[in-house]
């Protein structure tokens, strides 16, 4: 019963970590960053909406640069 229990949340958690973190861990941290700076600009009443949408661009594109071409593997 415990044994189940504990492989469930295990799962639960390996599975949040493949969709979050993926095949880059790069990106998802410049998106955790991003966020992170996003609240911290919030709480001094700066205008942050701006910063997580340019940082899921870059980070996307850098991710897309260094991927190699199709058929080089």
């Amino acid at each position: 019963m415990i044994n189940t229990a504990v492989s469930r949340i295990g799962a639960f958690f390996r599975f949040w970590y493949e969709f979050i973190v993926g095949d880059d861990w790069t990106v998802a941290a410049a998106i955790g960053a991003a966020l992170l700076i996003t609240g911290a600009m919030n709480q001094r009443g700066l205008a942050a909406w701006w910063l997580l949408p340019l940082t899921v661009a870059v980070a996307t594109a850098a991710s897309l640069w260094k991927t190699p071409p199709a058929g080089t593997f």
